[in-house]
């Protein structure tokens, strides 16, 4: 499961999103500026324990790799390893 972090005014998270769809890379994506209260709390919980800092985008791949910002090549090593 792949899991992206973002902001919706962020210009490299919206180069990450374009690049998952454009190969095809199913992941959910939660920009977290958009979520209210308790949801966002959570999101920003979970970014803070997952990256260490507050940065966008955060790529989350199986709950165990962690790649911070805008890094095609990083994503799809760590996608061509999990095969």
């Amino acid at each position: 499961m792949i899991k992206v972090y973002a902001l919706s005014t962020c210009p490299w998270c919206k180069k990450l999103k374009q690049f998952m769809k454009d190969n095809e890379i199913p992941c959910t994506v939660v920009d977290v500026d958009l979520l209210q209260g308790t949801d966002k709390e959570a999101a920003l919980s979970e970014v803070d324990k997952v990256a260490g800092r507050r940065a966008f985008p955060i790529t989350v791949i199986d709950d165990d790799v962690v790649v911070m910002g805008f890094k095609p090549e990083e994503i799809k090593e760590a996608l061509d390893g999990e095969k």
